[in-house]
């Protein structure tokens, strides 16, 4: 048994990985070394805002919200996603997106009065990566530039969350008040709307 464990973390507890696997991950050109922390930006994001959280690496392959939830044993009502959406003026603004993965971002109202444009889409994932400098699949909320960060009042009422690590390698659990940290921030109530039943597993 090996442990990861993040330096800038104010949780004193590490996470336990098989060593097995990492390996055997590693063989196959799925998971560098480097690549079980967190993305620099993050992490330096993080450490800045005095956030308390936790590292958890996971398979690349397994990023993606539903597939992680379900290989690493979480609720997709635990996981917050970071979505990038973009109104249409010029220049684009844009702002982030803070929804659990048992909800639907509510872009064509809520969004879209919240940034006050007449076309408000979500970003391209080429804008999304050439924004955050994340990796998609990794998205997160901290590190970002100078941008509107929307939390939906349903993220903050789980007692902690699961967001992108800016890479597909880890991920961020907290407690969703840590978010009320960062720079820019807003919680707002309907910015989602639930998924049905069939789209969230």
């Amino acid at each position: 048994m090996g442990f990861c464990f993040n330096q800038y973390s104010t949780y004193p507890e590490i996470i336990p990985i098989k060593l097995s696997e990492r390996e055997v991950a590693m063989e196959e050109g799925k998971i560098h070394e480097e690549a079980l922390c967190l993305h620099p930006v993050v992490e330096g994001a993080l450490k800045e805002a005095r956030i308390e959280y936790r590292a958890f690496p996971c398979d690349p392959e397994l990023a993606d919200t539903m597939v992680f939830c379900k290989r690493y044993d979480f609720s997709p009502a635990q996981a917050a996603n970071a979505i990038i959406v973009a109104a249409k003026d010029n220049p684009v603004r844009y702002a982030c997106c803070v929804v659990l993965a048992t909800t639907r971002l509510d872009v064509n109202k809520c969004v879209r009065r919240l940034m006050d444009g007449k076309k408000v889409s979500f970003a391209s994932g080429e804008e999304t990566v050439r924004l955050t400098g994340m990796q998609i699949g990794g998205v997160a909320p901290f590190g970002l530039p100078p941008i509107p960060i929307y939390v939906d009042l349903a993220v903050m009422e789980q007692p902690q969350v699961i967001a992108g690590g800016g890479n597909r390698s880890s991920k961020v659990i907290l407690a969703p008040s840590q978010f009320k940290k960062l720079s820019g921030v807003e919680i707002i109530s309907g910015l989602a709307v639930p998924r049905p039943p069939q789209e969230q597993s």
